[in-house]
């Protein structure tokens, strides 16, 4: 009989329980150790690896060098849904070997003692199955243009990973150097790549063997293997003295070939870029990316051949927007910051993922900027990174940036905003406060100090402190880094100028009278505060610290300043609340003269805003009233955060009195923006292109009724005649047909879409197709879409939840798919595993925007009749606090709002 891994993950977890309540220890206690023993350590794997392409099955075998480091008898390391069918040890006798499941090791009971420096040799023959996940060594598939079914293999090790492809030392501190060998189909095109170079090719008959060259010393999530008929471009990447030259390659299906080129262009670009930011060399004699058609993240930074979902690295100007391009660009210049941050230098345990990923985020920003300076990255840091976490760290279900995790669950739940976005956001206010030389010095000497080593956070910080001794960075930044959370600084005018005070911004007013963890610092924060006053020159910025251990701080100024404005282009992590009279100056000089502020400032002051007033800590008149300068504003990065609160308002006032004043307004709002951008693109104009999308997605989402007549318009021209000639241009794809879906909402012009999602291939447009098709008001296409969407030949495992993510989002949807989600729940389980994270995160999302008692309790009672959370246990406690969030916004604010808008209308 086979069982399930929900029900075998809920068997072990009863053994586990059991076994503790008998040892008298509750089972609710840490009782298992999910580490390694130090007793032993790897110094490099000789790797076999045969994937079957035909069964889906893969076989290997292994001989792993060992060195001991204290005595024992047994060797212990990581194993995960493999059939090991041989365990020996050169000159040495095995008594016995077990896998414990729970804890996913294999252990090694030998019959004499190993001593301290000695080195032995660990052989293990293995097996397991490829198919149906996404994850270690598995078989992805695609169509060629003649209709062909091609199989490929691939790996996909981070975080815990590894372990399923062969039995390992599967902890990222336990780096080896690696000779890896991979057989594949003779026939058929098919070749193998991995991180090294290859240097010898075996005929076996029917299938070839492919050597590659011994690596650099590396953790086991960074390997990655191949076997496909995938196509290569390359080209060189300049040292330029820092290091040699070497070849960067694109791969991609041969049908595909050509869409690598602008991934090939940037790449080369951005990575030379980071040789000359980092001065140190990059190592290895090659990096590739690949395009894989079934891949579980965007993309993962193996060393020497990073894997991509198509994506995230094909460009077609025939399919792509701008907004695609910009992706591509911020994943490749994320994925090769990793070959310094991340592979080069590693952290010793996944407790300081933000050393990997945070450098990644804040790197890839200055990446794109380096190639593309047009594109205003640095301002778009704010928007697209900053401002999405605060709003998730403001609840007291967030967690610190280093946050100490042990078993699988807990390592691949770390993979959030937290680790990426609020690390990236500290390391960019880092880098403002001890300035943009010293902190590259202090980058460089860190990464040639630590060079295939392993660090934790005070390794880095110690290298930021040799080079700026002005204060006391470790202990400011510990505030950062080990509390959740960040602060509110209230801003008053007093007799000798401004007084400052701080507290922690909680976004739920209510949570105030929750307890929260407890924090060595109370929630409080050394603060790098920038400001400028109104008598200030253009450019002029002053500073202080606003130490955790004071009550109050102050800045003096002259009696004829009218405002100050705090946290200059937004570059500390924090908030700002101003008196009344202040706000309303400062809202004054936006209105008469929006220009006196620049596009950063613009943005965070209506973010600022926006949010103190749904934290009910700012009257919610003082952001309307400042929606009135949007007249003037014709910059991206504030009217996307504009266009972003506009859209979330309605939302939140659906089903109240003043839902119809309110669109009323918002539409008077955009009036002005939307006639200028027009629905013409831009060739060359990357900045107005992202603005025209965001305003015309913003103003047909808001009922603007040319806005909708013209998405209708395109998109019954397109489904009635789907030629290239009447597709829109991908730039408004998915405005014209998500609202284009919406307005027409036929079962005919719905199955006509419905075919055109099938039938494409190009992975960038069938996602803009799948947002479509969620546009329909129709609840029974609804629900056909939901059933239709768990058939792999319709719908990828890798854009599952994004496709059910795009149904709940459609108000409609909302409830269709909380009902699917909880009757479906353990076949959900069943199919992804509660260790992904994804599906633990999807409880969040599609009840994002509850706001009933009546669905808190819902949503409870599911918690508690599936009790088991996996990876998704902290977005449990984010989805309930949500919730809370939204029933007490309605009681605060509607009312409020209600009133302003009839003094408006």
């Amino acid at each position: 009989m086979l069982i399930s891994d929900y029900w075998l993950r809920a068997i072990l977890f009863f053994i586990v329980a059991t076994l503790a309540v008998l040892n008298g220890v509750s089972a609710d206690d840490d009782v298992i150790d999910y580490r390694l023993p130090s007793a032993v350590v790897p110094t490099h794997y000789t790797l076999y690896l045969h994937p079957e392409l035909d069964t889906g099955n893969f076989t290997g075998q292994e001989l792993i060098s060992i060195k001991v480091v204290e005595a024992t008898k047994q060797i212990i390391l990581h194993s995960n849904k493999l059939t090991i069918t041989s365990v020996y040890v050169l000159n040495r006798e095995v008594d016995k070997y077990e896998l414990d499941p729970v804890r996913e090791f294999l252990i090694i009971d030998l019959v004499e003692e190993l001593t301290v420096d000695a080195t032995i040799t660990l052989g293990i023959v293995f097996g397991g199955e490829s198919q149906n996940k996404l994850v270690g060594l598995y078989s992805s598939s695609y169509q060629t243009p003649a209709g062909q079914q091609r199989k490929i293999a691939t790996t996909k090790f981070e975080p815990t990973y590894a372990r399923q492809a062969f039995p390992c030392f599967d902890e990222p501190e336990m780096k080896a150097t690696f000779n890896i060998s991979v057989i594949h189909p003779s026939e058929g095109s098919y070749d193998a790549v991995s991180n090294m170079n290859k240097i010898e090719t075996q005929n076996l008959g029917e299938n070839t063997m492919a050597t590659f060259g011994m690596s650099v010393p590396m953790s086991t999530y960074l390997a990655c293997i191949i076997v496909s008929d995938f196509e290569k471009k390359t080209s060189t990447v300049r040292a330029n003295g820092i290091g040699e030259d070497f070849e960067m390659g694109a791969y991609a299906t041969p049908h595909q070939l050509s869409k690598v080129d602008f991934a090939l262009d940037f790449g080369v670009a951005v990575t030379e870029y980071y040789i000359q930011y980092f001065k140190v060399p990059y190592p290895l004699p090659k990096l590739d990316m690949a395009a894989i058609p079934d891949f579980a993240s965007g993309a993962m930074e193996h060393w020497g051949l990073v894997t991509y979902r198509e994506t995230a690295l094909l460009y077609d100007d025939d399919y792509s927007s701008t907004a695609n391009k910009q992706s591509i660009a911020g994943t490749l210049a994320h994925e090769i910051t990793h070959q310094w941050f991340g592979n080069l230098v590693t952290m010793k345990w996944w407790n300081d993922l933000w050393l990997n990923e945070g450098f990644a985020r804040f790197m890839q920003y200055k990446g794109v900027n380096a190639v593309y300076p047009d594109w205003g990255m640095l301002e778009q840091f704010q928007i697209l990174s900053m401002h999405s976490v605060l709003i998730f760290d403001a609840k007291l279900s967030s967690h610190p940036i280093v946050q100490k995790v042990e078993s699988p669950d807990e390592i691949t739940a770390i993979f959030d905003t937290i680790s990426y976005d609020k690390a990236g956001s500290i390391l960019r206010m880092l880098e403002n406060l001890v300035g943009s030389e010293k902190f590259e010095e202090a980058v460089t000497n860190y990464l040639i100090k630590f060079e295939y080593g392993n660090t934790v956070t005070d390794d880095f910080l110690t290298e930021v402190a040799a080079v700026f001794s002005d204060l006391d960075v470790k202990q400011l930044m510990r505030t950062w880094t080990e509390q959740m959370g960040y602060p509110v600084l209230n801003v008053s005018r007093s007799n000798a100028g401004f007084t400052i005070t701080q507290q922690r911004f909680l976004s739920n007013k209510e949570s105030y009278n929750e307890e929260a963890e407890a924090s060595e610092f109370n929630y409080k924060w050394s603060i790098p505060v920038t400001y400028i006053l109104d008598t200030f020159a253009s450019g002029e910025v002053k500073d202080l610290i606003f130490d955790y251990n004071l009550d109050a701080a102050g800045i003096e100024v002259d009696n004829d300043v009218k405002w100050i404005k705090m946290n200059v282009h937004q570059t500390g992590y924090y908030r700002v609340n101003y008196d009344s009279i202040l706000w309303e100056v400062i809202n004054n000089q936006l209105i008469e003269d929006p220009s006196r502020f620049d596009i950063a400032d613009r943005a965070h002051l209506l973010n600022d805003a926006f949010a103190l007033a749904d934290a009910s800590q700012l009257a919610y008149s003082v952001p309307l009233e400042m929606t009135s300068y949007l007249a003037q504003e014709t910059d991206f990065v504030p009217w996307y955060v504009a266009a972003s609160k506009l859209q979330s308002l309605k939302s939140s006032l659906q089903y109240t009195d003043s839902y119809s004043s309110y669109l009323t307004y918002a539409r008077s709002i955009l009036a002005n923006v939307y006639s200028e951008v027009g629905w013409t693109v831009d060739a060359d104009n990357h900045l107005r292109n992202r603005l025209r999308v965001s305003v015309l997605t913003a103003a047909c989402s808001l009922g603007l009724p040319d806005c909708l007549s013209q998405a209708a318009q395109r998109f019954t021209t397109f489904v009635q005649n789907p030629t290239a000639a009447n597709r829109p241009s991908p730039d408004l794809r998915e405005v014209v047909y998500y609202y284009g879906m919406q307005q027409s909402s036929s079962e005919s012009n719905w199955e006509k879409l419905l075919e055109i999602f099938k039938a494409e291939t190009d992975a960038s447009e069938k996602l803009k197709l799948m947002y479509g098709l969620s546009g329909v008001q129709d609840a029974q296409l609804l629900y056909r879409y939901l059933e239709l969407a768990t058939d792999e030949s319709i719908v990828r495992s890798q854009d599952y939840f994004t496709c059910v993510q795009y149904i709940a989002g459609n108000p409609v949807g909302a409830p269709i798919v909380w009902e699917y989600y909880r009757e479906q729940w353990p076949q959900l389980v069943e199919r992804f595993g509660l260790n992904d994270r994804t599906l633990g995160r999807l409880i969040a999302s599609i009840t994002a925007n509850f706001a009933s008692e009546v669905k808190l309790e819902e949503v409870q009672y599911f918690f508690s009749k599936y009790p088991e959370s996996g990876a998704g246990a902290s977005s449990r406690l984010q989805a309930i606090e949500t919730i809370k969030y939204n029933i007490n916004w309605l009681q605060e604010n509607s009312d409020e709002i209600t009133t302003w808008l009839s003094g408006k209308l």
